[in-house]
């Protein structure tokens, strides 16, 4: 991979690795999850792109989580489990974990893909997010990467434990809504983007014609059940 790493550029990954409460022995590792490939497309070197370091952060991130679940849910039976990983796991968490990181301020993106939003895209913070799981992993074995997924996921964990990850938020937000005479809930498909192997869909939940949540996911159901979990939060009702 050619070195890209400018004085500047070293500098601004050391503060992101305080940040990720990792010290990287090869910043290199950190570089590279952080190249989207628009960027790579477009640049004249040979820059390596964070896919193949998204793939591997993927199959990490799902071991950890599989084996804390395992491990704190000794009752749960496998359907469950399975579930529960899947709602801990999800793009719209692993998105808005990337973006208290500011991971989106660290990326390299094409031109197009920087005036397009590419740094607040859901798919790309989440993208990144599994990068740099397989850049600590690479940079710093099991542990270490078992470590940070379970401190970035602490939070839905313990939500997990209080029976509250499942929950039909759609349910939850229409029975609510519905208690106010004359007002209406209403989901609207407002992106739909990716091969048809891997797409994303966007949902915005309008209540009484007002935006009051939106969320993604890889299926439109997924997206919905995101949207009105933010919903909820808005109106302080989760």
């Amino acid at each position: 991979m050619e070195n890209i790493l400018s004085e500047e550029r070293k500098q601004s990954l050391r503060e992101l690795a305080k940040v990720l409460g990792v010290e990287f022995h090869n910043l290199n590792f950190l570089q590279q999850a952080l190249v989207h490939t628009s960027y790579a497309n477009e640049s004249k070197g040979n820059i390596v792109h964070n896919e193949r370091l998204e793939f591997l952060g993927d199959a990490v991130l799902e071991l950890a989580s599989s084996t804390y679940l395992y491990q704190h849910f000794p009752q749960m039976p496998e359907g469950q489990l399975t579930k529960t990983r899947a709602s801990i796991v999800c793009s719209a968490t692993l998105a808005k974990l990337a973006a208290g990181l500011h991971l989106g301020d660290y990326l390299l993106l094409g031109h197009g893909e920087e005036m397009g939003g590419g740094r607040t895209r859901q798919t790309n913070l989440e993208d990144a997010f599994e990068s740099v799981i397989g850049a600590i992993y690479l940079d710093q074995g099991w542990e270490a990467a078992q470590a940070y997924v379970l401190r970035q996921l602490e939070s839905e964990f313990e939500l997990a434990k209080r029976g509250a990850i499942l929950k039909d938020y759609k349910t939850i937000l229409q029975e609510e809504v519905y208690q106010h005479e004359g007002q209406s809930v209403v989901y609207e498909l407002v992106a739909e983007e990716g091969p048809d192997h891997d797409k994303s869909f966007t949902f915005q939940v309008r209540i009484t014609g007002r935006v009051m949540g939106q969320g993604t996911g890889h299926s439109k159901k997924e997206a919905e059940q995101h949207a009105a979990r933010e919903a909820l939060e808005k109106l302080k009702l989760k």
